[in-house]
């Protein structure tokens, strides 16, 4: 059967071409960037020479960040001498930072005024002597004198459950602690050590089941073995047999070939507007050209995802019985996943391909439903726009690292939206039972689970392995409150312990998630989106069910809360007692009183009011397409928090302005949604029916919460209207978990709900209503 094309396909397809075209006309307006393909590092016997950002190419480096030297026998060595940035040596699978040294016994060691000697030293604990104490660290708690030591003063509550945690379970089940070394204080997993800096030194399990000293910071820290006494962070190191020197987000291969040392640049590479810059004579740098367009042949790993994605989607795909679609949507997801493998294996494409790879999704993703849908016309003109807010930033760096980020925005872009069409689609139509997909929800909240768990024991707030699991859980959060709150305002849900089970479910992952914030989150930003979303889904709750008054009374808790917010503003300097959320209260109400701390919202602002009305250039941008992105690229974070602040730069307020109507638009196309799924389930004349349609409502508006809880976090953050709060602006920050576990899931979920809801009258009602407004 053809699909029908109404009124909004030209109109929605145009603006579609129109953003495609600016992502076109910027990447051919870029001008020729040249970067050193190879380092080339020539020494005698004897000889030494000192490497830095200017020599590297590397940005994050310090001006003199090694000393590399030949010995007499010919064999390399190198020496970190900038500590406050450490660098990792790659043999292999092997890594190793120069700030950290492999605890053995005998050693000894000088924190501060304190010596300490390594009485033993395996892959089960360390033993330590001194102080007038003997110190023992199993990788999770320190004991003195083999009693654990009381939990420190300024300990939160997440730091003293992990150490309960770890005192009343076995050994193998116990949560990662370093000793933290320095100050005066003895306390915790502390180790005190006066005139060493708190927090600069640290013992923690090593990768090879050993232990390690970690030193951060330029204070030294003498060692002492058969060798002598030396600095722990400024020892050489052998580079035999290292493959790879990583500095900062440069990449260094490394190849010795007698008398010269071979370094091949990667990862985040300085870009220079002509091939040349002075070097010592021991150096030479062999220059390539920047290519927006260079492709590799892709290794055999590559193609063997891409074709195993490929034909996941199309057996998805298939269920629907429109071949051609689905073999579309299959060609999309299987190219997307060949290059993300390319990337993550170091033959990353040019940008170029990613951008046709995102093209393609946008385009399926719009063609997709039988009718266009304001839902996904809305959703890929701001995933357009996104792209090219991030393109614009990664063509209008100095570095090469921020154009990798757009190019991974694009590859899951284009793997995980047309994947999720099909496969959401398909599951509608395959009309799963109930019980299956109670099953479902509880496999995604486990894995939820598991993800956060990882991240609470290996990662940091910044993710684990690589992604953040805090996006994948408040996914499965919203799926699984969704399904409780549809049983709930039906009348066929079970009692007993089954009920019991379903309304703790969502609590369990909910509170997990609040442990997770403010454990590992050194903010409190997750705790409001968390607070939007439970507040707009217990108010969709009510006004599904009729409880009008419960309702009113929500509605007039959230006015009070921001009326409470905005008098904060003006009580900010005399908020008491200083911490870190005072401080950035403090920092909010007078940031020129704080220029260092107040330093990132200082040059948003500066950034937002350059560029007015019509942007930097005066025509919203269109003159600076592909130039560089000038001074906004000093604001801290303008890739992700603050990135809105650089489209006010770049594109003026009547850009924002129009951002800030797709925004609307699509928050009110998904409420819309829910509502015609609530209105489908009230009048379906069978249970499952019913309780899709309440699934869908209770889901759609949990989704939008979280979507509404990131833009008003980040745009109350860039427009100085809220403190700092470290959250990203779906659609437009580089942030691939963000998009791939979140935003694609929920929009193919949307757009997959009202396609399944389609015969339904009520849906019939609401699509004529809304053909009648537009």
């Amino acid at each position: 059967m053809k699909p029908r094309i109404d009124g909004r396909l030209p109109w929605a397809a145009l603006a579609l071409a129109l953003v495609c075209a600016l992502q076109l006309a910027a990447l051919v307006n870029t001008p020729t960037r040249h970067l050193p393909a190879q380092i080339a590092l020539r020494l005698a016997p004897g000889e030494s020479a000192a490497l830095g950002r200017a020599e590297l190419a590397a940005p994050r480096a310090d001006a003199r960040q090694f000393l590399v030297r030949r010995d007499m026998e010919g064999r390399w060595w190198l020496r970190n001498t900038h500590p406050a940035q450490p660098a990792m040596l790659l043999r292999g699978e092997a890594r190793q930072a120069t700030g950290t040294l492999p605890l053995a016994a005998g050693q000894r060691l000088q924190l501060g005024a304190a010596r300490f000697e390594v009485l033993e030293a395996d892959a089960g604990r360390v033993l330590l002597r001194g102080a007038g104490h003997q110190w023992e660290y199993d990788g999770a708690h320190l004991e003195r004198d083999g009693a654990a030591q009381p939990s420190c003063p300024d300990a939160g509550a997440g730091a003293r459950m992990l150490a309960l945690w770890n005192r009343i379970v076995p050994g193998f089940l116990d949560a990662p602690r370093p000793v933290s070394a320095g100050g005066y204080l003895y306390c915790g997993n502390r180790l005190a050590a006066p005139g060493l800096e708190a927090g600069a030194v640290s013992l923690l399990r090593a990768a090879n089941d050993g232990f390690a000293l970690q030193v951060r910071g330029s204070q030294p820290v003498p060692v002492s073995n058969a060798h002598g006494w030396q600095d722990a962070a400024t020892r050489e190191h052998l580079l035999d047999g290292v493959d790879t020197i990583v500095i900062g987000r440069s990449r260094l291969g490394v190849d010795i070939a007698g008398a010269i040392l071979h370094l091949r640049p990667g990862g985040q590479v300085a870009l220079f507007a002509q091939p040349r810059t002075e070097l010592a004579p021991s150096l030479a740098w062999t220059w390539i050209e920047r290519s927006l367009w260079q492709f590799a042949m892709p290794s055999p790993a590559a193609w063997v995802a891409g074709i195993a994605a490929a034909l996941l989607a199309g057996l998805a795909g298939l269920r629907r019985g429109a071949i051609p679609r689905a073999a579309a949507g299959a060609a999309i997801t299987g190219l997307a996943a060949l290059l993300l493998v390319m990337q993550r294996g170091g033959q990353a494409p040019g940008v170029g391909w990613a951008l046709v790879v995102a093209w393609a999704a946008l385009w399926y993703a719009l063609l997709w439903p039988r009718r266009t849908l304001l839902l996904g016309a809305v959703a890929v003109l701001l995933l357009g726009a996104g792209l090219l807010v991030q393109l614009e930033l990664g063509l209008g760096a100095r570095h090469t690292a921020w154009l990798r980020q757009v190019e991974t925005s694009c590859v899951l872009l284009g793997a995980g939206l047309p994947a999720g069409l099909l496969l959401l689609h398909g599951v509608a139509r395959a009309e799963v039972s109930r019980g299956a997909t109670e099953w479902l929800l509880v496999t995604l909240a486990l894995l939820a689970l598991a993800g956060l768990l990882l991240q609470v024991a290996f990662g940091d707030e910044t993710g684990v392995f690589d992604f953040q699991p805090v996006e994948f859980a408040k996914l499965a959060l919203a799926a699984l409150s969704a399904h409780c709150l549809a049983l709930a305002s039906g009348s066929q849900g079970r009692g007993g312990w089954q009920a019991w089970l379903r309304a703790l479910a969502p609590m369990l992952l909910f509170l997990l998630l609040l442990a997770v914030a403010l454990v590992q989150v050194d903010d409190y930003s997750p705790l409001l989106l968390l607070l939007v979303w439970a507040t707009a889904s217990l108010l969709a709750w009510c006004l599904a069910s009729g409880r009008r008054r419960a309702a009113g009374l929500l509605g007039a808790a959230c006015c009070a809360v921001l009326a409470g917010a905005m008098a904060l503003q003006a009580l900010g300097p005399s908020l008491g007692a200083a911490g870190f959320y005072t401080e950035r209260f403090q920092v909010w109400a007078d940031p020129g009183a704080h220029p260092h701390t107040g330093q990132q919202m200082l040059l948003g602002a500066r950034a937002v009011s350059e560029g007015g009305w019509l942007g930097m250039d005066g025509l919203l941008g269109l003159a600076t397409l592909g130039q560089s992105a000038g001074e906004a690229l000093r604001i801290p974070a303008v890739q992700d928090d603050f990135a809105p602040s650089f489209l006010l730069n770049r594109h003026g307020l009547l850009g924002a302005l129009l951002l800030w109507t797709l925004q609307a638009l699509l928050l009110g196309a998904l409420l819309h949604a829910a509502a015609c799924g609530w209105r489908a389930g009230a009048a379906a004349k069978d249970f499952r029916r019913a309780w899709l349609g309440r699934f869908q409502c209770f889901f759609l508006c949990g989704g939008a919460a979280f979507l509404a809880g990131h833009f008003l976090l980040s745009w109350g953050t860039n427009l100085a209207l809220f403190p700092i709060m470290g959250q990203p602006m779906s659609f437009l920050s580089a942030g691939g978990s963000h998009l791939l576990f979140f935003i694609c899931p929920l929009l193919a979920f949307g757009m997959a709900s009202i396609q399944s809801l389609e015969p339904s009258t009520e849906i019939s009602s609401c699509r004529s209503m809304s053909n009648t407004k537009s």
